[in-house]
Order: structure tokens, then sequence, then C-alpha cells
């Protein structure tokens, strides 16, 4: 394990090679440490032992590696390159850091040491001038690191993410796990790793410390845990890198070995196959130029046939296929429910655009219907959902309301098409399709029992709403509570938890956001920066969710919070007129407006008509901690439905339990016994 490291004598010295150089040499800084490299010791630096730069190709490596008695070459191609002065004066210019001149003394040759000297010097220069940039860019942009440090965020564990890289295999990764990873407290010319330790774990992101600092916090630094220079403890010994101590603690210790193995004995490191295990979590079927069935974005009750442009991350870019130059997309994860196989929806009965395009484009076809997110099997024979019943649905277009609701259409395959009840178009282009084990639809008095604003439909002046008062009015039944799914995951999350979430009113981008409210499986994701009116509500399992580091992983753009100028700007502007969010934000709703994906503003139904503000505040206090409502979840509350409405059936149902309280394994709603 500790094959790459050994310790350095105080007391070594350098000198030159009489065959090396006709002159004396000042010996270089012993505070250099010495390099071990296929398991074997060596002094460094002295004129036959240590490092050697190869006067070919400038390689620094191991001198007893190289080639030949004289070890100025470290292959035998570079020996025979090397055959005119003036490919000598180059080389050795280029060593020192400084142009070639064509009045360069080849034949006087330099002395090893001060090569290496020149170059480690060079190279230093540049590794400085490199950090100063980096500085520069990450004070300027968006870091989590800073933001959690500065905030003391805690972030979602990569556990809650079953869909994203290594969700289901990160095992026991936390704090004090030891990894090897780049040193970058060294003027060395060569790449150098040194031991350190997990101090804290946001995400896929560990805030590492090295080892040997112990309580000094001074060169802590964040990096992703499943980035490429990341790497168990041994994995120097056996690829034969150097193990270096950062140069700030260089003389801290005398014996560097003995003090590895008395902080290591015990210790947790990675799994040996870590890095292969990322990469084949990374690996997605989905392949540019499939064709799926997806959601057309400006009707939102039928499908249209896309092409699969681009992956990223499990991410699909998808462009209709009637889309003449191509900018007609629309962005979804593969596992979304909203994108199907070829054939779905005459498979089911759902509406479907037929596209111009009669036959299919060269290099298009079918993606095979296994890759597709499996819905569970549902039996429709028996009791079942009927056209006209009652419900409580998201609203696909406003995703921070849950509205009062109406079963338009019963599908197969246990697919239900939706409408919002105020606000639906006459020939239903607005209806929607969720399954009916859908976690996005919930029975009657669900918003109730669990203080969640439900929108009334619109124009409904008989405010407060009451179910029992519409359903007498409308002469309407609720679809019965045992129809719903009403399993909870033992998911993981807890309210102040951060993660990356996509803006589903926008869903090209991903943003910064914030755990607020728990209720079961349903999360309220807030976008770090905006208003609350811009929250939506998720389910626990939705693949729009990610840890926090997933878009620098995968390559993804991430949209930082909003900047408090941007927000005051937002705050003034909403007092005359709310507007949507700017620059990032272009797709999103206006205040009371339902939009369909693509940002397009429905201009015929009119506004919202809500609860006014205080009544709202009355009814249905919103928690913003766990502190302020945590009820015991034997607490119950019955919601009184006369006997033909609801087909002779009496329910109590479960109160919303405390946001702590809420994850795991329970059922919304429990039957009351006779």
């Amino acid at each position: 394990m500790f094959d790459g490291y050994d310790s350095c004598s105080e007391d070594t010295s350098s000198s030159s090679s009489s065959e090396e150089s006709e002159e004396e040499v000042a010996p270089l800084p012993s505070n250099l440490p010495i390099i071990k490299n296929n398991g074997q010791v060596y002094t460094y630096p002295d004129g036959k032992s240590g490092m050697a730069t190869c006067e070919m190709c400038g390689m620094v490596g191991v001198r007893d590696a190289f080639y030949s008695k004289t070890k100025r070459f470290c292959s035998v191609s570079c020996s025979r390159s090397y055959s005119s002065n003036s490919k000598k004066a180059s080389i050795l210019a280029r060593l020192q850091g400084k142009p070639p001149t064509k009045k360069a003394k080849v034949l006087q040759k330099q002395p090893l040491v001060a090569k290496l000297a020149a170059y480690a010097q060079y190279q230093a220069t540049l590794q400085n001038q490199a950090k100063t940039k980096a500085a520069a860019v990450s004070m300027e942009g968006f870091s989590w690191g800073n933001y959690i440090n500065s905030n003391s965020f805690i972030a979602a564990p990569v556990t809650c993410f079953k869909h994203a890289p290594m969700g289901t295999c990160w095992g026991d990764i936390s704090e004090n796990v030891r990894v090897e990873v780049p040193n970058t407290d060294c003027s060395l010319p060569t790449k150098v790793f040194w031991i350190a330790g997990i101090v804290k774990l946001a995400g896929y992101n560990a805030l590492l410390r090295y080892e040997g600092f112990e309580n000094d916090s001074g060169l802590d630094f964040w990096c992703n845990i499943c980035g490429s220079d990341i790497h168990p403890v041994g994995w120097c010994a056996a690829s034969g890198k150097p193990l270096v101590p950062p140069r700030t603690i260089q003389h801290k210790y005398t014996n560097w070995k003995a003090f590895l193995v008395k902080r290591l004995t015990g210790a947790k490191t990675l799994p040996p196959d870590f890095s292969q295990k990322v990469s084949e979590s990374m690996q997605y079927p989905f392949k540019p130029c499939m064709r799926v069935e997806v959601v057309d974005k400006r009707h939102l009750c039928r499908t249209r046939v896309a092409v699969v442009e681009s992956v990223i991350g499990g991410r699909l870019r998808l462009v209709y296929e009637d889309s003449e130059d191509r900018t007609d997309d629309f962005w979804c994860h593969m596992h979304s429910p909203l994108i199907h196989h070829i054939g779905w929806s005459r498979s089911i009965g759902h509406r479907f655009k037929r596209s111009d395009i009669t036959k299919k484009q060269d290099g298009h076809f079918d993606t095979p219907p296994h890759l597709f997110a499996k819905v569970k099997e549902v039996d429709q024979s028996g009791e079942w959902f009927k056209e006209g019943m009652k419900l409580e649905a998201i609203d696909p277009l406003n995703l921070s309301t849950i509205c009062v609701a109406t079963i338009r259409k019963v599908l197969a395959d246990g697919f239900l098409m939706i409408g919002i009840d105020g606000s639906e178009a006459a020939d239903g282009s607005d209806w929607f399709c969720y399954h009916a084990t859908s976690p996005s639809i919930f029975p009657v008095g669900f918003c109730e029992i669990n203080m969640i604003e439900l929108t009334p439909p619109r124009g409904y002046t008989k405010l407060p709403f009451k179910w029992f008062d519409y359903l007498r009015e409308t002469g309407s039944i609720a679809a019965p509570v045992k129809l719903f799914n009403k399993d909870v995951p033992n998911h993981g999350f807890r309210v102040g938890m951060k993660l990356e979430a996509v803006d589903l009113m926008e869903p090209r981008l991903i943003c910064v956001a914030t755990v607020t409210r728990i209720i079961h499986r349903l999360l309220r994701i807030h976008f770090d920066g905006w208003e609350e009116e811009y929250d939506q509500w998720v389910d626990c399992e939705s693949p729009d969710l990610y840890p926090v580091g997933w878009c620098q992983l995968t390559g993804y753009q991430l949209q930082p919070p909003a900047s408090q100028s941007s927000r005051e700007s937002q705050s003034g502007s909403s007092k005359q007129k709310k507007k949507a969010k700017s620059q990032q934000y272009k797709g999103h709703k206006k205040s009371g407006v339902r939009r369909s994906f693509s940002g397009d503003e429905e201009l015929t139904p009119p506004p919202y008509r809500t609860l006014p503000a205080q009544t709202a505040l009355e009814a249905f206090p919103p928690p913003s901690t766990s502190q302020e409502f945590s009820p015991s979840l034997k607490t119950v509350t019955t919601l009184q439905l006369k006997e033909e409405l609801i087909d002779g059936e009496d329910y109590n149902f479960l109160q919303g339990a405390s946001d702590q309280e809420s994850n795991g394994s329970a059922n919304f709603y429990i039957k009351q016994e006779p």
C-alpha cells in the first residue's frame, strides 16, 4: 500500500558528475522529497541517481529507468533521434525555459541537476499562473463548495437518486474515507499524489484534507469524488505513481512512511473498482438518431414523434421529427414518463399527431421498447377509475399548484386523461395523461389533510373551497381512495437539503435548488434565489432531480442562484405586474396563467381565482421548518362526505406528518374500521 513513498534524508546532498559537466554546480534545495517508482527507492537528486531529464523529449523520470549507461534518454527512439546540434540546442533551451537561439552552445553540456532545476522552476511558474487564472474564474462563477461552506448547507446524499450515476452502488462512502489525490502543494515538474481524507460530503462533491494537516483547514479543497483523479489508497503503488507529501508540512515528520502506516491502519477507502463502476453507471442505452414518441409541448393531450439529438448524463435532447430547422426540441430524462416507444399512443388509445414525413430519414431507427421506464401493471377489470370522477392533481402547466381535477377519459394499460376544472379548452387540447399509479394524482381531501393549498376551479366563487359542497353542486363523485398509489419509499430526503433540479417549465435548465417541504413521497422544490411562486411539486423518485455535482460530473451547465440584484429587480416589477423569470427562466408561467412546456401563454382563459392571501394563510399555514408543524403520526382527521358520493365508504385520512417523520414506508390513508 505504501510502496509509492519513502522518507527523505535531510543530509542528502547533490553533486554533478564529471561526465556531465566541467563546472561545479550548487546542489538543489534539500527540501525536495525522494520519489519511489515501480517499488524501488531512489535518492533524489544527484548526478547519477534520483531523477533524470531526457535530452531529446524533455521527459523527467527516475534515472535508473532511463536508457543507456549515461542515462541521457528515456528510450531507444529518443537516443536515435538526438543527432543534430540544432536539435540539442532546441531541447536544452526548452528545458531552461528560454527560446532557442542559433548561437546556442550545444557542445558544452549543462549539468543534469541544473537542467532539472530550471525545468522545475519553469513548470512551477506555469502552475502558479494556472492556479491564479482558475481562482479568478471560480470567484466570478458559482462554486458548490463555497456555497455550502459559507451557509452551512447540507446536500442530499447520492443514494437518494437511484437514476443518477452510482445512485444504486454508492456504498458507505462517507466522512473519514481516505483517497489518493493529486498533490497541488508541490513544485515538482511531474504530477504527484498524496493521501487525503473526506471532511464533508455534499452529493458527489467532497471536501478533502491532506493527511498530516490534522485540524488545519488551510489547504482544504473541494473535488468531485467520481472524478478521474480520485483513487483508492494503494492505487499509486499499483500504478507506479509517486506519492509525495505537501510542501507546507514536508518537514513535520521525519518518517512519513511510519506516519501513513499509523494513520491508515483500519481506515476506509474507495473500492478498488470504484472508477470502473463510475464509468459503467455513465453508459446510457439511448443513442442519437433513435425515434421516440414524446408529449407535444404545445398540446399536452397528444404525442409526437421525436428523434434523439444528443444524450448528456441520461438526459435527452429530442428534436420533433417534423421540425424543419431542428430547433423545435424538448429536453427530458430517458426514464421520464413523458416519452414512449413508437406505437405506444395507438396501443392505449392516446391522441397522436401524425408527421408529414411519410418515411423515416436515413439513419433514424425506432428505440427498442424495453429501454423505456416500466409502469406498474394494474387490474382494470374490477372497480376502476371512471370518466367524470373527481380528484386532485398537480397541474403540469403550473407545477407549484395542486388543483381540482376530473378524469376525462380512461385509456388502456392504466393510463388516464385528466383535465383541470375551470380551465379546460372546449376541444380537450389541454388534457394531460397520467398513469393510475402516478404520484402526481391524489384522492379528494389530500391537500386539506396535509395542509397544502388546493387551487379551486377557475371562476368558482364559493370560497373557501369545500369538496363536499363542490361534489354536491356538480353532481360528481370522488375517485375511490383505494385506487391511488399509496407506496412511500424510504427516500432519504430531509427539509433543507440541497440538490440540482430541472426547471420543468423550461426543462433544458438545471438549477441550484432546495427541498422545502416533504409530504410523504412528495417534495416541494425551491429554486434558490427565486420567489416561492416558482416552486414545483416533484416526486421523490423523479428523474429530474440530481445530486450536488451532477452537472460537473456529466458536463451539463448548472444555473446558479439568482443574484441579489436580479431578485430586487424581479420583486420591484412584480409589484406592478407579475412577470416570468428573466434570462435563465424564460419558460415560466405568469402568476395565474397556465403555459405550455414551450413557454407560450394560453391567452383565452381568464386568470385563476384563488383564495385571498390572508384567508389562504389561515386555512393552510405553510410550514417553513419541521418545527412549525409536527403533529403525531397518530393524529387523524376525518373528511366527511355523504355516502352516496363515495360509494358508501367512509375513510379516515392520516393527517400530514411532519417533514422529518413523513420519510419512510407508510400509507397515505387509513380506511376506517366498521
